[in-house]
Order: structure tokens, then sequence, then C-alpha cells
């Protein structure tokens, strides 16, 4: 590729922006110069001209094969020459590319200081408590040569080995020397010995075998759990007396060890018993039976208190996500004390409604959380009105304070999908996303028309396209619409490097909309010639 412009000694992201901006205004204005920049580099011109297509016009004149490439090249050149190595070694960690993270490594001795890099290696974007679901959540080889290499070793990795249930990594880290003596650590790599060492050196109050107690469960370690649980009832008679009244001391165990569906909810019980109840009430959500839901919750009236708003969240998201509007409405009308709070408690529901084409609950989720009055929100819920308002007379975005748009104000979001700091066409892509997954094609297309990207790797967990999404719920006429305006179904996600085409095959088990994928393609190229 030949580069008819040069990048300055110091160039800057917003003025190539600014570029891309002015080509795509200049070509609908029919500057004959403009147009000639176009179709030099577009072999397909279409006109006007978007301006994703109008930014890919730039990032070849400067050499590029595309705008994230000149992006990258920009942040090199401007001296942040670590942070381009950091993204690098992201990347090569997320291939398990050993012998490209060891020469990197070698050149840039740096990365060893930044923690961060053994916790890409080490994350686990679901649980891995078997070998299969850790071989595809985490990257093992990288992190044996990160340790090898002396790379800094966080507290939080150590954590994050147990939260995921990554056994295979807990013993590593546990032959390199680096992971903590402590009781839970010793719980997770399944050493009764040593269990039974630190209780007897102290750690045996209450709280602390509570808490062990729970971790025993979750490794799914009935002998361990079984010695905790009798250490516990002995500190606590009423626990004792509940569990032998109830189900019995070895059901109650295998209980908390065969459904771990309180795992889903950020929540920490003040006990086993509390546990056990918050348990069976959100499996009744997963079963959808709202009469043993409603029946539990007047039951024990207690998980309807202060102490338990964390709690009343998770069953509102849980239900969200589920498609349980009725569940949401019965425990409102029992006063949960998450109404009282202010400002409300914080929450993903109306994300979860809007990621997941549930945008009917809405309404009876802002009886609680008001609804943020952002870009994504507004094209989420198909009011085209309020979406215009956030353009100027010019068409460009004027969003103010990007903090206030989602998911510019959320960290966790944005580090799912990989996007660094907040920006504009973030808020831009997730309003894209949102509008066409809840059926708002209007305002689908005055975004793509206003600087969406149809391309955009936005997804509801790690990078993919919203053709992905749309495949996993089945909706034709969505994924019609971005094909027929020209999304590139050639997109691979982030985890499995699979197409759109190949979720159907492979994620759906669904031949027959693989075959309308390919097809769609095919007439596609075909209608292009």
């Amino acid at each position: 590729m030949t580069a008819s412009k040069s990048l300055p000694s110091h160039p800057s992201e917003e003025s190539l922006r600014k570029q891309a901006s002015k080509l795509s205004r200049d070509v609908a204005a029919g500057d004959v110069a403009a147009l000639d920049r176009a179709r030099a580099q577009l072999h397909d011109l279409h006109l006007p001209l978007a301006r994703r297509d109008a930014q890919l016009v730039l990032a070849r004149e400067y050499g590029f094969a595309g705008w994230s490439d000149l992006l990258a090249e920009v942040q090199k050149r401007r001296g942040r020459e670590l942070d381009w190595a950091i993204a690098q070694a992201r990347r090569i960690i997320h291939d398990s590319d050993v012998a490209s993270l060891r020469q990197l490594l070698t050149e840039y001795p740096a990365l060893l200081g930044d923690g961060n890099l053994l916790a890409v290696a080490t994350r686990s974007f679901g649980d891995s408590g078997d070998p299969q679901r850790e071989q595809q959540f985490t990257r093992f080889e990288c992190a044996e040569l990160l340790l090898d290499a002396g790379a800094v070793v966080l507290p939080a990795v150590c954590d994050g080995l147990v939260d995921a249930r990554a056994r295979g990594l807990l013993q590593l880290f546990e032959r390199r020397g680096v992971l903590p003596r402590t009781l839970t650590f010793r719980i997770a790599l399944n050493d009764m010995d040593a269990v039974r060492a630190c209780v007897d050196a102290g750690n045996d109050d209450l709280e602390t075998i509570n808490e062990a107690f729970m971790c025993a469960c979750r490794f799914e370690h009935e002998p361990i759990a079984s010695f905790l649980l009798q250490r516990s009832t002995a500190l606590d008679a009423e626990l004792g007396a509940r569990v032998d009244g109830g189900p019995g001391r070895a059901a109650f165990i295998q209980y908390l060890i065969r459904w771990r569906v309180l795992d889903l909810i950020d929540v920490r019980p003040g006990g086993p018993w509390q546990a056990f109840v918050m348990q069976q009430l959100v499996r009744t959500v997963h079963d959808k039976n709202l009469a043993s839901f409603v029946h539990g919750l007047r039951r024990d009236p207690w998980l309807l208190g202060d102490s338990h708003v964390d709690f009343q969240v998770g069953l509102v998201e849980r239900a969200t996500l589920h498609d349980c509007e009725a569940f949401i409405t019965a425990l409102l009308e029992l006063d949960p004390a998450m109404l009282r709070r202010r400002p409300p408690p914080p929450s993903q529901a109306l994300e979860f409604a809007l990621t997941y084409a549930k945008s009917d609950l809405v309404p009876t989720l802002t009886r609680v959380w008001p609804l943020p009055d952002d870009l994504p929100h507004a094209a989420g819920m198909g009011d085209l009105d309020r979406v215009k308002r956030w353009f100027d007379a010019s068409g460009e975005p004027e969003l103010g304070d990007l903090a206030n748009h989602f998911p510019c104000n959320s960290a966790y979001a944005r580090d799912n999908l990989q996007w660094g700091e907040p920006s504009t066409q973030q808020a831009l892509d997730t309003a894209l996303a949102w509008s066409v997954l809840n059926g708002h094609f209007d305002v689908a297309d005055f975004l793509l028309a206003h600087g969406a990207d149809i391309n955009t790797r936005w997804s509801s967990h790690e990078p993919a396209s919203i053709l992905h999404e749309l495949v996993g719920r089945g909706d034709y006429e969505a994924m019609r619409f971005l094909i027929d305006r020209g999304i590139d179904m050639t997109i691979v996600d982030y985890r499995w490097g699979g197409t759109a085409q190949g979720w159907a095959y492979h994620a759906v088990n669904n031949e027959e909309m693989a075959r309308w994928l390919g097809e769609a393609e095919r007439q596609r190229k075909g209608g292009s010639r």
C-alpha cells in the first residue's frame, strides 16, 4: 500500500478524526478533489460517504490498512511505547503465543512490573471449575512464563483464581510459592491437613469458619465442608438446629455444592443458613416458579430488609435476564428496602433490559431506577427525537460530559469490550447496538448516518459484533437490517475466533440459520458486482 500522506512527528488522534469528518463533508458537498481521494482508496464507493469509510480512506492515504492500525501508530509515535507494548502483550496473551510473549518481555522488561498482565493471563470470563473451561478461559502457559520471568503477583490476581475456581492455575501458583498460606487458599487446594492446622492455629471465629465453609462448598470439597460445618454449628447452636431440623447436614452440604446459583449475584450472605435460603429463592426465578418465589419472601421477610438490599437488586437483575416481569412486580409489591434507598442502589437491571432486548421491562424497572438521560438509553428505547437532540446542527455528536453516557461511565463494561478510555465512539456504537437489538431501525439508520460504526466490536460480553449477538437470539429481521447495510460478515469474536455464521453452526447448533447467513452474504456479494 502506497502512502500519499505522512504522519507528523507528534500526530493527534483528534486531528485525524477531524480530517475524516471534513473529508466526509467535502464529498457530500460534491468537492471533486475529495471525491477523487475517496475513489482512489475505495473500490466500491457508496454515497453519501459514511464516516467509517472516510476514516478508512484517510488511514489508507497514510499507508495503513485500517483506522485502528493508524490509531495504533499514532499512540506509538506519541511516546507511549510502553503503553503500546502492554497492548501488544494483552493481544499476544489472548492468542496464547508464548514465543512472542517471551520476545516482547526481552524487549520491554518493564512489562514484568505491570501486575495487570498476569491478571490478563489468569482472568476467567466465567467459571473455570473444570479443566476444559479453564483451558478455554485462561492462558496457563503465558501465566507460567510470566511467573518464571519474575512478574509482579498482585493479591487481586490470587483472589481471582479462587473466584474463578481455576484449579490448575492455583496449583501452578502454589508450586511457584506465590500463593498465600491462608485458610481460603488451603481450602481451594483441597488440603485437609492444612485446613485443620489453620483452624487450630486460631482461625476459628464464627465469621471466618462460615466463609471457609462456603468456599469449601464452592470448590465441591465435601469432606472439608463437613469438617467446617461441624466447627460452625459448635459455635452457632441455632445454625445446627436449623440444619438438623431441616435438610440434615449431608443434604445441606450437597445442596450448596450442587446449586451455586448464588454465585450469579454479587452478595455476601450472613452465614450458611442465609446462603441456603437465598439459593432456594434464586432457583425459583431460574425455574420460573412464581408461587414459590412469593412464598419464600413471605416466609423469610428478613430478605426484604435494609441489610439485604444487594440481594434484592440481584433478584431483579436475574428476573430481568430471565424475562420474568411478574417476579419483579411481586418483589416490589412486598415493599423491599431498596425502594426506599436514595439514591437507588447500583444495578445493571436497565443495562440488561436493553442489552438483551427486554425493553418492555423498562417501565417496571423505572419504579426503582430512573432511566438515564443519555444517548444509548434513548436509542435503546426508540426515542428518535431525543436521540437527535444529542447531535448539533451539522450532524456532529454533541454529548457534553461523556461521564453521563453509558458505557463511558462504566469501567467494567469498557474493560470487557477492551475499549480503553471513554470516547464518543463508544456511546455511538452502544446506542447503535441497543437500537438494533430492540428493533428500532429508524434510530439505527440515523446513528449510522451520524458516525456509528456498523462494524463495531460491541457485544454483551467480550468483543464480537452486533451480528454475533443477534445470532444467539435468532433475530432474522435485525440480522437482515445489518446485512443490507453492509456489516462485515467476516468479523470474528474475541474468545473463539468465530464468525457469526460459525456461531450459528457451533454456538446455537442451527444449521438452517448458518445456511441463511451464508446465502445472505453470497447474495450481497453477487449484487455488488
